[in-house]
């Protein structure tokens, strides 16, 4: 196997992933693009989005799903700076648990705004108490 390098993720809470021999990552950014990375990659800061991370080690080939972060490739390797949970997935597939996470915090926002702004839930035949 060719030269081999480091992939790190963190979240705010805790180290997620430190795998140190990693043939190549495959990651989906901001701008709507993917990207491989290769031993050797030129240095590179890029914004990420989330979606599932491919990453390939003598185990062989792993996916995780990852929340919105930042991906930096320097001389080391891969450092991935996640501003949530990452979950394992299957399949390369967002996992159905993190979908059902994701609406419920949508839901619970939604909600909270709706109580804030009691005229609109009257509009709608709601009282404040009401879900």
């Amino acid at each position: 196997m060719s030269r081999l390098f480091r992939l790190v993720v963190l979240t705010p809470e805790e180290p997620f992933l430190d795998a140190g021999e990693v043939a190549w990552v495959q990651a989906h950014l901001a701008d709507g693009g993917g990207i491989g990375i290769y031993p050797g990659h030129a240095p590179l800061v890029a914004e990420t989005v989330t979606a599932p991370l491919r990453y390939a080690d003598q185990a062989g080939e792993h996916a995780l799903d990852l929340e919105a972060g930042i991906l930096q490739v320097d001389a080391e390797g891969v450092t991935i700076f996640t501003s949530g949970t990452s979950q394992p997935c299957e399949g390369g597939q967002p996992s159905q648990g993190l979908e059902e996470a994701r609406f419920d915090r949508l839901a619970q926002a939604l909600v909270a705004t709706m109580r804030a702004q009691p005229d609109s839930m009257a509009d709608m035949g709601l009282e404040a108490g009401e879900e």
